[in-house]
Order: structure tokens, then sequence, then C-alpha cells
């Protein structure tokens, strides 16, 4: 049987702790555990924990946890991918895979052709949203450390604040990722359901942005990021 394991949003160490509260309902109430179940904890720093239940109530979940070990190790390649904000589904889609496939942080960009615009209320629910939505992945992945969820910016800002070894746009017509010699650091811009402006592009390369093409055909917004992604694992990072 597959080991349970789970994020936990505060520091850890070996001894006893109470789980919060939605990781209680959900130990408890939906996944049934009980008394004496092994749980794999981990808090984001990259480490893990192993521990038992020792107390399932309706409403609180105690475990103890005995050993701590280094968890999977982060990818060489550190990657921060700017990607077009887009609708529902295709937005969670490109973050949950970024996140399985090793991003260290995500930054939705405002563009031109966006149809989606947030504020405020809506803005902060959407934030929280996409943070469970990588910190799930790495449930699932096993992944020991939670990217990066940064608040959605406009393009201009996010091109002026990004810095990395190589920035990269990804464009129809342009060099193929491998042309570029192995970096430390990767800056991945993908527009959104419409594509990036040309002019965008062109605003995006004269702040030190390189055109990268991933193959002759053209692929969607939620598409994009995961193939990026793993070719620039495969060419530079940890694949």
């Amino acid at each position: 049987m597959r080991l349970s394991r789970f994020f936990i949003d505060a520091p850890l160490a070996l001894g006893q702790h109470e789980l919060p509260e939605t990781q209680a309902h959900y130990i408890g109430r939906v996944l049934r555990h009980t008394v004496g179940d092994a749980v794999q904890l981990f808090d984001g720093s990259g480490n893990e924990f192993l521990g038992e239940l020792i107390e399932v109530g309706k409403k609180s979940v105690r475990v103890e946890l005995r050993e701590t070990f280094a968890g999977q190790a982060e990818s060489p390649l550190h990657i921060h991918l700017g990607q077009g904000l887009s609708r529902g589904e295709r937005m969670d889609w490109a973050i949950q895979k970024a996140s399985e496939l090793g991003a260290n942080a995500i930054t939705p960009i405002v563009s031109e052709r966006c149809e989606v615009r947030l504020k405020d209320e809506r803005a902060d629910k959407r934030m929280a949203h996409w943070r469970q939505v990588a910190i799930s992945a790495c449930e699932q992945c096993g992944r020991s450390v939670i990217p990066v969820i940064h608040p959605p910016l406009a393009l201009a800002d996010w091109l002026e604040q990004t810095e990395a070894e190589l920035k990269l746009v990804l464009h129809p017509v342009a060099e193929p990722l491998a042309s570029h010699d192995k970096p430390q650091s990767l800056a991945f811009l993908i527009g959104p359901e419409g594509g990036l402006a040309d002019a965008e592009v062109t605003q995006a390369k004269n702040a030190g942005f390189h055109a990268a093409r991933l193959g002759p055909r053209v692929l969607r917004t939620e598409t994009a990021p995961v193939v990026a992604l793993s070719v620039a694992q495969q060419l530079w990072g940890d694949f």
C-alpha cells in the first residue's frame, strides 16, 4: 500500500504534532486513516518526516514523527516560468505540470491578449487556489519543495524584474532550445491563449530574452509549459 504523503504549512520536527484542520479532516474523514497508520509529511524545507498517527478524531488528528531524511533533490536548473494568464482549468493545468516538472517559481503574466482580469478579493482567492494546485502536485510527484507562486504581473513589470542566466520567450519563428549553452538559471515566457503580440515579443527581446521554438507545431498555452520544461530539464536539468 502506498504511504500517504502530506504537505504541512508549518515547520516540522521529530515528536508529536497536531495537524491543521484541513489535513486532519482529509486524513480522518476522507481517507479514513486510523490510529497506527504510517504517514509521511513534508514542510517545504526539503526534508521529509515519517511518523505514525496516534490520535484520529472527528476534528483533530495527532501524529508522532519518528524519522527525518533529506527529500527529493531539486533540479540543478533553476526555472522561473512566466505563464500568460488564462482561464480556469488551463491555468491550473499549467501550474500543476510546471510544479511536477521542477519549476521553482511561477508568475501569471497579464499581457495584451489575456482574457482574464483579476482584482482584489478574486485575485487573493485565485492565488490561494493556485498555491494549493502546486502543493497537491508536489504531494503526488514526491517533490519536497513547493514552487513560489507569485501574484499576477503586467508583462512589462515581469520583464524588468526577472533575472536569469538565460531568458527565453517561446515563438514559432526562432532557434530551437538546444542551440543555447547550458545555463544554471532559466526564465521562460509563454503567452496566453491568444499568444503574445509581435510587439510583446519584441519587448521581451529588448529586455534580454531570446526567441526560442519547441518544434514545427503551435502549442496551446497549457501544453507549451509542459513541453518547454520537459525539454529544458532534458537538456540542462535532471531528466
